[in-house]
């Protein structure tokens, strides 16, 4: 029985390690995106287009030289592969981009933290994923810690418009997204082949976007080193480990696990950045660890633990 329950619980744990690796790569993208649009003068959509495009080429070279078969999908995915790249990764820049505009970094960060509860409630409706009740207590501690690290102390210092406060919900929902779609594929194909479709088709999607005139490239002799970092470590090897961990685990956790990315850029922003932590930002990453753990220990088949759905 122990060997039994060691089994179920290993692939959980592997998982759920695998996205804190991937959110720690994610999490230097607040440094290379600071140190890059200050150093090149890109906009931030513009920024994301040369990302993506650049991302596709390499994944694209990358698998035609070491596995070519990669290249291969079925067409009945194809809708899924254009949904998750046109979704999750270019419409979810323009709206992240303009929520930041309009809001200002912290508010449309707080927003941001409804993907989990978005997550965990499609999760439930289309892959019947158990909403258990370490699930919402999870949820909810991601939340308050995310409100208390984005380092708003009050709600006054927030400029709150509507039309801000609908685009940064949006931008939860297609990063929420992320993990439904990745979900859906993740089974059935290389993470690197999900990748390069996603980020190919989300280029495209920025690509019109900015009616087919993006932001030349920039001739800054210190871009170059910076956006290869980008690339490389926030880019390929964090959304590569991150789909890899969606075949071990359910989406809605793997979404709720991915809030420690705050906790680590927070960490990297004072670091790097030398931005303060005060004590509320401190006590906001001790709770976005605590619902990872909650939702890292949470044995799913364990009778135990009761789901809202009986």
């Amino acid at each position: 029985m122990h060997q039994k329950s060691l089994k179920q619980i290993s692939p959980r744990l592997s998982g759920i390690l695998v996205v804190i690796a991937a959110t720690i790569c994610w999490a230097t993208s607040g440094i290379f995106i600071n140190l890059i649009i200050r150093e090149s003068g890109l906009s931030a959509v513009g920024l994301a287009f040369w990302r993506d495009l650049t991302t596709a080429i390499l994944l694209f070279i990358g698998i035609l030289v070491i596995k070519p078969q990669l290249l291969i999908v079925k067409k009945k995915d194809l809708p899924w592969l254009i949904g998750m790249g046109a979704i999750s990764i270019g419409v979810f820049h323009i709206f992240w981009n303009k929520a930041v505009l309009m809001l200002g970094a912290s508010l449309a960060t707080v927003v941001q933290c409804n993907a989990p509860i978005f997550v965990t409630i499609m999760a439930w409706f289309l892959f019947g994923e158990k909403i258990t009740t370490r699930k919402i207590i999870a949820v909810i501690l991601a939340a308050a810690g995310t409100i208390l690290v984005s380092g708003i102390s009050s709600v006054g210092e927030w400029k709150i418009e509507p039309v801000g406060l609908l685009i940064a919900l949006g931008s939860a929902i297609t990063y929420g997204s992320l993990s439904l779609f990745g979900k859906k594929l993740s089974g059935q194909y290389n993470a690197w082949t999900i990748m390069f479709y996603i980020f190919a088709f989300g280029t495209l999607t920025l690509f019109t976007v900015q009616l087919g005139n993006p932001d030349p490239w920039p001739d800054s002799q210190n871009f170059l080193p910076l956006f290869i970092g980008f690339v490389i470590i926030s880019t390929i090897v964090g959304f590569g480990l991150y789909t890899s961990a969606l075949k071990f685990l359910p989406a809605s956790v793997a979404s709720i696990t991915a809030t420690s990315e705050i906790f680590f850029a927070a960490i990297l922003a004072y670091i790097f950045l030398h931005e303060r932590m005060d004590l509320w930002q401190i006590l906001g990453s001790v709770m976005i660890i605590t619902g990872v753990i909650l939702v890292s220990m949470a044995n799913e088949n364990n009778t135990a633990e009761k789901s809202l759905d009986g």
